[in-house]
């Protein structure tokens, strides 16, 4: 107990001694645990909920989805643009390796904003499993998809709450980038079948984001290198989250695409086209359609 306390107060002296003081009465900034508590919340859906729909139907919700997908894709193309004229386009700020301005600067506190509606746009994404289980779609809840939801609210509530703005605008930005094109696939595919003649560019939504964690690692690691200010710790956390992604994902991609080509090749080259052939010239096709024009001949 002795232990727990000691814990609590160094929680509370950090987050009193080293917060930003912009952020303080922002939505959900006053303590970690709100966010703590919704990611636990979602863990428990993630867990039970595909249990308790196993003996129910699957909810269809394409009209739902369509009103998600296009709100979220809406969402990702304001954060694009607030980053790029708070950040990308602002006289003065180092795109090579900014530190945190803690100041009143209309351009930061603006910047430190739309840091904030990235972080909560997280919490809103937990909102991608719910629907895959209520769905049942199991097949999309992978490792991968619940720890990158699960862990992103958390790191970013500790990013705004410490660091709003700086060198995380990089990492944030080209996320929310890649969250347009996303959603806006998500969009289409909710969309219906009439949709997926436009849906052929899947594959490359997986490349595009392992572009994208590899331009934050590199990005982060010439960060370190020029130590310009921003809190060393935060790039290292950037990095080694980073390298997680890049791991997971690449298993992805190849268990996706790579190893399900080789495994799908034999039919393409002949196992089971030869066998439908061979049954073919065998007589369990050709045979009935040879005996149905002898006994239209006959006739």
């Amino acid at each position: 107990m002795a232990a727990f306390t000691a814990l609590m107060d160094k929680y509370k002296s950090a987050t009193t001694d080293l917060r930003d003081l912009r952020t303080d009465g922002w939505f959900l900034m006053e303590s970690v645990w709100p966010t703590v508590a919704t990611v636990l919340v979602y863990l428990v859906i993630v867990t039970w909920g595909p249990r308790l729909m196993s003996n129910r139907p699957a909810f269809q919700l394409n009209n739902v989805l369509v009103a998600y997908n296009f709100c979220l894709m809406l969402l990702s193309m304001y954060m694009v643009f607030e980053f790029v004229v708070s950040a990308w386009l602002r006289p003065g700020f180092s795109l090579a390796c900014q530190a945190v301005d803690y100041s009143s600067d209309p351009m930061s506190v603006r910047l430190a904003h739309v840091c904030w509606w990235f972080y909560f746009s997280k919490l809103i994404e937990l909102l991608d499993t719910v629907f895959f289980v209520l769905r049942k779609k199991g097949s999309q809840i992978s490792f991968l998809h619940v720890y990158h939801h699960s862990t992103m609210p958390i790191l970013w509530w500790a990013g705004v709450k410490f660091v709003a703005g700086g060198e995380g605008y990089f990492s944030a930005s080209i996320n929310s980038f890649v969250h347009v094109l996303m959603y806006l696939y998500y969009l289409l595919s909710a969309m219906g079948p009439s949709m997926r003649k436009y849906l052929w560019w899947k594959k490359y939504m997986t490349s595009i984001q392992l572009v994208q964690f590899w331009a934050i690692l590199i990005h982060t690691s010439y960060s370190i290198y020029l130590n310009c200010g921003y809190p060393l710790g935060y790039n290292i956390g950037f990095l080694s989250y980073m390298i997680s992604h890049i791991v997971l994902f690449s298993n992805f991609y190849y268990q996706a695409y790579i190893n399900k080509s080789h495994h799908s090749a034999p039919l393409k080259n002949g196992s089971a086209k030869t066998k439908h052939q061979n049954g073919v010239m065998n007589g369990t096709v050709k045979s009935g359609v040879t005996n149905g024009k002898l006994r239209k001949r006959i006739e």
